[in-house]
């Protein structure tokens, strides 16, 4: 049902289209009552024409409405006018997740902060009991603030799989049928978005909180990398590759110590290896805003870069030394000097020394012998024990007689 600007449903007036699909038109309106801006979400037609679908869809509106978190789009209450059923919701400003990447991967820091405010959400839910169920971009609303909506939580299980297949078109994959929407777990049919279904949602397999759990994983890789994590031609090819094939890992940027190997807790094909709660991952993530970002090898790259600037300085000590050393080691040594007053003591000891030793002044290396060059004899005490000679000859006359 298609509502034109300015016309009115109840009390409410129409301002304009904010999106449609398989689960109805959503439309900005004005609640002429309370004088608020309010979503309106017009259910599909077929949608009234069974009673207990109606009715069941309101119990659970009853208890989403019940679900008060400020990272969950809340839900306002269940109306139908003329046989039209909609849902007043909060009207979330700003664009969705999928919009935002549109332009390519989110820086980590954001993207980890995004997927700590998702976490959040979904722990709040499944502490009372609710699982989303079609948790993907298109789901997630990023306010101009900075703050997360997470949007349409357990609408698809309220709808049912029979009616949410016939209303989004369902695509059979041999036993199992794939819908945009999910309703009910039931073995042989798949309700969901196919990128973003866990391996048992595509086997048609009974689901419980660890299949947000998974969507969640693949969307915070998506976020990190830009890329759908499972992709194909048509979503049969998308569903063998959520059941057959291993995320790549390569493709992730750097990240804070911890973050893939939590991703990877959340990537188990099987149910009872993966995080059974949501919440754990939410305390990790926002540790390890405070970790810094690993690179590759293992190291962070702020350390790595000042190891890389720091191994040419030591190289450049490293040389600075070594060639000391070597200049030490093979400079020439001056021939040592033997002091002059030392030979004159040897020359002037005691008469009875005098005439035991040698009448030669000793040499550096000890041996006594002249010297062979006249001018170092005439500075030598050689040359003054010459001199001394006549007088020791009287001394020795008088002491003879």
């Amino acid at each position: 049902m298609e509502l034109k600007v300015g016309s009115r449903l109840a009390h409410f007036e129409i301002l304009g289209l904010l999106g449609a699909g398989g689960m109805g038109e959503v439309y900005r309106a004005m609640d002429t009552k309370l004088r608020r801006e309010v979503a309106i979400k017009v259910l599909p037609p077929q949608f009234a024409e069974q009673s207990d679908r109606l009715a069941r869809f309101e119990q659970e509106a009853v208890l989403l409405a019940s679900l008060n978190h400020p990272h969950v789009a809340a839900i306002y209450g269940v109306e139908h006018v003329d046989g039209v059923p909609f849902l007043e919701l909060e009207l979330v400003e700003g664009p969705t997740l999928a919009d935002r990447l549109i332009s390519g991967p989110i820086p980590v820091p954001e993207a980890i902060k995004i997927a700590g405010q998702i976490a959040d959400a979904l722990e709040a839910a499944h502490e009372k009991g609710i699982v989303h169920r079609d948790l993907k971009p298109a789901n997630v609303k990023l306010t101009p603030d900075g703050k997360v909506k997470v949007l349409d939580f357990g609408l698809a299980k309220a709808f049912g799989p029979e009616q949410a297949a016939r209303l989004s078109g369902a695509t059979r994959v041999g036993a199992a049928a794939m819908t945009e929407p999910r309703g009910h777990t039931q073995a042989g049919l798949v309700m969901g978005t196919a990128s973003y279904m866990s391996p048992e949602q595509a086997e048609g397999k009974p689901v419980d909180k660890r299949t947000d759990v998974w969507s969640f994983g693949v969307l915070l890789y998506e976020m990190l990398t830009g890329k759908r994590l499972f992709d194909g031609k048509s979503d049969a090819h998308v569903l063998v590759h959520v059941m057959e094939q291993e995320p790549d890992w390569t493709k992730l940027p750097p990240l804070p110590n911890g973050v893939q190997a939590l991703m990877e807790r959340c990537l188990q094909k099987d149910p009872a290896q993966r995080l059974r709660d949501i919440g754990d991952v939410r305390i990790q993530l926002q540790a390890s805003l405070s970790h810094p970002i690993q690179a590759r090898g293992g190291a962070a790259p702020k350390n790595a870069t000042a190891r890389r600037l720091m191994w040419p300085a030591f190289g450049v000590v490293g040389a600075v030394i070594a060639a000391v050393v070597v200049w030490v080691l093979m400079r020439p040594h001056p021939a040592p000097v033997v002091a002059a007053d030392a030979v004159r003591f040897d020359i002037e000891r005691s008469g009875a020394s005098r005439r035991r030793g040698s009448r030669y002044p000793r040499t550096a290396g000890g041996s006594r012998s002249p010297p062979r060059d006249p001018t170092e004899a005439r500075s030598s005490g050689y040359a003054r024990s010459r001199r001394r000679r006549p007088g020791r000859s009287k001394a020795r006359a008088r002491s003879t007689d």
